[in-house]
């Protein structure tokens, strides 16, 4: 499986494309906010002759979903995502004023939705669906077994997880989340975070100052 990472929007959101070989590729979490980043997008999966076959959301918040617009007009992907995250697109307008952000465009409804377990297959390659609220009650991850790869979303970063603050977040459950359904992954399991680099699970096991 190959990676290409784009960073995006004023939050610096990473925006994923995971192909492989076939050409199909999977989008995860399409931040694109400006008509540039969704050009520069578009002109990578043109370039190297991929064909979109899923738009994914590992959360509905809004820096991750700015672009779920264009994926919808451009390629005629509609987001999947857990349903329990799904009042964030209803309440997407009102969350992006509050954040200084005015006149969005309404994300579009979601196309179907994902649950705990279920695994999603583009080319030769699987994903599978890893539920771990507490940053968003519809956090997810996915993990391909294959390729020891994970999007984590804002579930988990670079020495630190994400902020449970928000409506619907839970500290508690979110740190549970990590120790039960992520650090029981390999050590060497690349992470893919929804902001900054990557790291791996072995990494924020051994060195994460919220699990010391």
């Amino acid at each position: 499986m190959k990676i290409k990472v784009f960073t995006n929007n004023p939050w610096q959101e990473n925006t994923i494309v995971l192909y492989d070989e076939t050409g199909e590729a999977v989008i995860i979490d399409c931040g694109c906010f400006s008509k540039e980043e969704g050009q520069r997008l578009k002109s990578f999966l043109v370039e190297n002759q991929l064909i979109p076959v899923a738009l994914l959301n590992t959360h509905l918040h809004i820096d991750h979903i700015f672009g779920n617009n264009f994926m919808l007009d451009e390629f005629g992907l509609s987001a999947r995502a857990h349903e329990a995250d799904s009042f964030w697109v209803e309440d997407a307008e009102r969350y992006a004023a509050m954040l200084g952000v005015k006149g969005i465009t309404p994300p579009p409804a979601l196309g179907e939705y994902l649950k705990d377990g279920e695994v999603v297959k583009f080319g030769h390659s699987e994903l599978k669906v890893i539920h771990v609220p507490g940053h968003s009650p519809g956090g997810l991850c996915f993990y391909s077994d294959k390729d020891k790869l994970l999007v984590a979303g804002d579930v988990l970063f670079q020495g630190s997880i994400g902020r449970a603050d928000l409506p619907g977040g839970d500290m508690n459950q979110l740190l549970n989340g990590i120790r039960e359904k992520l650090f029981v992954l390999p050590d060497d399991v690349r992470v893919i975070p929804g902001h900054g680099g990557f790291t791996t699970i072995g990494e924020e096991k051994r060195m994460n100052p919220f699990f010391q």
